[in-house]
């Protein structure tokens, strides 16, 4: 971008310079033209030489060429001017347009930590919710479970306890009376 500008800002400089040599020369022509018509008018009795006239023409032929040539090179500034001014119009444009993708794209990177995290949140509810239900269930079967071993642990107490075979003593009768009945 700092090339083109360079280059334009060359370019019009020429330019300009071209315009006043252009100016100038028309000046001198304006000036040769005021002066010979003076001597032409101020000298009925003046007879042009050919030699003169055909010098003057020659300079004259001289400066309309020099003219033309600078004319060519103005017209031919112009026109790369002309080219350079709609490059950089195109230019401007893209960077207009890249300006804006580049905004666009810096909002959305701004905007992705908190769409990462919603998404994550989203992914994560219904796994929160299946862990939930997990512990739930796994804290009712260890309440099960504990309530089981309970059980079990009751029956074969009650299963280890009634698996010996222990006389039964009633509370009224002695053991003397047992005893004698069986001497007897």
């Amino acid at each position: 971008m700092s090339q083109n500008d360079t280059s334009i800002q060359v370019i019009s400089a020429e330019a300009s310079k071209l315009r006043q040599e252009l100016q100038f020369r028309d000046q001198l022509v304006q000036q040769l033209s005021q002066e010979l018509f003076r001597l032409v008018k101020g000298n009925t009795s003046f007879m042009p030489q050919p030699e003169a006239s055909d010098r003057y023409h020659t300079q004259l032929q001289e400066l309309r060429e020099q003219l033309q040539a600078v004319e060519q090179q103005v017209t031919f500034y112009q026109e790369q001017i002309s080219a350079r001014d709609a490059e950089i119009y195109q230019l401007r444009q893209s960077v207009q347009e890249l300006s804006d993708r580049s905004r666009m794209l810096e909002q959305v990177v701004q905007e992705l930590p908190q769409i990462y995290r919603r998404k994550f949140e989203e992914r994560m509810t219904p796994v929160r919710e299946k862990v939930a239900i997990l512990q739930r269930e796994n804290r009712q079967l260890q309440a099960e479970l504990q309530s089981v071993s309970y059980r079990l642990a009751l029956k074969t107490r009650t299963a280890s306890h009634s698996g010996i075979d222990l006389p039964n003593f009633s509370r009224t009768a002695s053991p003397q009376n047992n005893i004698s009945t069986s001497n007897a």
